[in-house]
């Protein structure tokens, strides 16, 4: 008897091993198996499937050391879905099997306890939860959708009450006792959103994140393998690995949110694309979700592959937010900008504070300052091991780079002149928060960004007191963005729209919008009519103008024509190579010759390589290529293409330790 294996290494597929006579009845698909690797190494895999005769293979075939699990601990289907996973995105499914599979259940497994408690009865839907005539059309139209298309996208404007739709559909999916899926973005939403939940569906509700515990996700893993209980899962991307034995719906929320996408390490999967192939491999619907929905996602409803619902008013009928452009060039021109902070803006929290209302801040970089400049000699501080200017943390009184984490001391004098008049440019959230607390020094004041928020229970104790009142202005980066509902806040500033807007990324004017729009979603969600003062240097772009008119079809149009124009999504698919290596030299000169190798197959589809923004991290050399692919060509030849070009590359031993990362549709 002979299996294939999967081991947690990004080579080859599987790797073949004999079964020794004494382990044969334990060993089958989805069983956790010890085995040699190499002369010395040892490594627990999974076992892909068994067979009665040894492949064609001329080398030695190894034994199996040992099984370390009593029966199955991951389902044929999960591993189809692996396979496909490593496929798509250009890695091997030792790779996608080391990202899947819970570190603890790699030890000795225990036999689940035959008296599991099983959750059977149907959850009754409460009386928050009771739709109004717009959700439940929208809820209606879904369905009907749901009869002909396997994936539908819910427009919902924000606070349209888009969850009691969730809730209901997931009900539907409970009461045929299947399991259901809602992906939420981020940790912090899905911690605002479970109590609600809990409300709805008791016990059958379980939360899967990486700030769970090992020991809890293990024992969830372990549960879901065992039986096929209809649970409602709330999770983030790592979530469509779990074990789901009779899935019937998947919901992805504020489906347009690039962290969707795992930019590192590999495998560098989109979970919006793996739920659907998760659902198709189940029989099962998917529903994505949003205010602003993706590009991508709005052109797939608009070609008819996907359902197409809209709920676009307001909950309680509020109205949309006012948005008040604010041309902060002009007020600097006449001299009127005396801080960070328009007159208006201030004026505005001014009238908010007194009615005792909230008000959220949005400025998109923390720290103190992005920059530090000599006035001398524009001496500025850089990374020593990445290409990019140091920021300053004034908490700290530290530079900081933002892209390796490393922090250096801030110089009392220019060391290049000795000049000691330093200047900062620009500003970000802690200088926001600063100032801030001059102008409101009665005010209590919070601020939410990768700074403050480390870990869960930090992002979770700075909600809560937003929530509850205690705090008045809570500053921010994107995570103030996320989909938080908070019913106290009447204001909200967006300080600086230009910067969002001038990103290198041919994203940047969707992002624009849909930061803009969801910023404005956080305020007036219950009886007022929120405001937002939006401060930018060009408030006249048809893009600043889409967003104040809260037009999502017009930024659309505006982005789909300059799309298909120079070749981008949704009209092309996009391959991102990087290279990286040590020495500059090595990196240009391998980056070139893969070029030349893929432009053989390819012709103009490759662009590059260049130099990207950020060139040097962690000091190491970056060049970058893109492939734009059309929609209409299949992905399996376009891979070996790929693959066989890579091969190609590294035959050359000059360049056999370049590093070269594939990324297929990066978000960014």
């Amino acid at each position: 008897m002979f299996a294939e294996v999967i081991i947690p290494v990004p080579l080859a597929d599987c790797y073949t091993y004999s079964v020794p006579a004494d382990m044969e009845n334990s060993v089958s698909a989805g069983v956790l198996v010890r085995v040699p690797f190499g002369k010395t190494k040892e490594f627990t895999g999974i076992v892909a499937k068994v067979m009665d005769n040894p492949p064609n293979f001329d080398g030695e075939i190894k034994p199996v050391m040992a099984v370390e699990s009593n029966g199955p601990v991951a389902l044929e289907i999960q591993m189809d879905l692996w396979r496909w996973i490593a496929e798509y995105y250009l890695t091997s499914v030792g790779t996608v099997f080391q990202a899947a599979f819970p570190a603890v259940l790699k030890e000795k497994r225990k036999k689940a306890a035959a008296n599991r408690k099983q959750a059977n009865k149907v959850c009754a839907i409460k009386d928050l939860n009771v739709l109004n005539e717009f959700q439940s059309k929208a809820y209606s139209d879904i369905r009907n959708l749901f009869l002909e298309k396997d994936v539908c996208l819910l427009n919902g404007v924000t606070a349209s009450g888009k969850t009691e739709i969730y809730c209901h559909l997931i009900e539907n999916s409970l009461s045929e006792n299947r399991q259901a899926l809602l992906l939420m973005p981020e940790i912090a939403l899905t911690s605002q959103i479970m109590s609600r939940l809990k409300g709805f569906f008791g016990e059958r509700l379980v939360v899967y994140h990486s700030r769970v515990s090992e020991r809890e996700r293990a024992d969830l893993w372990k549960r879901m393998v065992d039986s096929g209980e209809p649970l409602v899962v709330l999770g983030v991307r790592s979530s469509v690995f779990l074990p789901f034995r009779n899935l019937g719906l998947v919901i992805v929320d504020e489906e347009h949110e690039p962290s969707y996408k795992q930019q590192e390490p590999a495998p560098r999967y989109n979970a919006k694309n793996v739920a659907i192939i998760l659902a198709r491999l189940h029989r099962a619907k998917v529903l994505f979700g949003s205010a602003t929905p993706s590009l991508d996602s709005y052109y797939n409803a608009q070609c008819g592959k996907f359902g197409y619902a809209v709920l676009d008013k307001r909950f309680e009928s509020t109205e949309q937010p006012d948005i008040i452009p604010v041309n902060v060039k002009e007020l600097r021109r006449k001299k009127l900008m005396k801080s960070i902070f328009s007159p208006i803006l201030i004026e505005k929290m001014n009238v908010a504070l007194e009615k005792g209302g909230q008000i959220l801040l949005f400025q998109n970089r923390r720290g103190f300052s992005p920059a530090v400049t000599c006035k001398v000699c524009d001496w500025t501080p850089r990374c020593k091991f990445c290409d990019i200017s140091l920021s300053y943390h004034k908490h700290l009184s530290r530079l900081s780079c933002h892209y390796c984490g490393r922090v250096f001391k801030m110089p009392d004098k220019c060391p290049d002149c000795g000049n000691n008049d330093l200047q900062y440019s620009g500003f970000g959230t802690e200088k926001v928060e600063e100032e801030i607390r001059k102008l409101f020094p009665d005010a209590s004041v919070d601020r939410m960004d990768s700074d403050t928020a480390k870990n869960k229970r930090s992002t979770e104790e700075i909600i809560a007191r937003f929530e509850n009142g205690e705090t008045q202005i809570l500053i921010g980066t994107q995570m103030i963005s996320k989909g938080l509902d908070f019913a106290g806040v009447s204001l909200a500033g967006i300080l600086n729209a230009d910067s969002l807007m001038n990103q290198p990324d041919f994203r940047a004017y969707e992002r624009t919008f849909q930061l803009i729009e969801q910023v404005a979603g956080r305020t007036g969600r219950r009886k007022v009519r929120g405001e937002i003062v939006l401060q930018s240097s060009r408030p006249d772009d048809p893009l600043i103008q889409a967003a104040i008119s809260h037009n999502y079809y017009a930024m659309a149009e505006m982005q789909f024509e300059e799309r298909k124009m120079f070749r981008y999504p949704p009209f092309y698919r996009i391959i991102r190579i990087d290279l990286k290596h040590r020495n500059e030299s090595t990196v240009k000169d391998a980056a070139n010759l893969l070029a030349d190798i893929l432009r053989r197959k390819l012709g103009d589809r490759v662009t590059g390589p260049d130099k990207p923004p950020t060139g040097k991290i962690r000091n190491y050399f970056i060049r970058r290529m893109l492939l734009k692919i059309e929609n209409s060509a299949p992905v399996a030849p376009v891979r070996g293409i790929i693959i066989a070009a890579h091969a190609e590359l590294v035959k050359n031993i000059t360049f056999r330790y370049v590093s070269v990362i594939f990324d297929v549709d990066p978000v960014s």
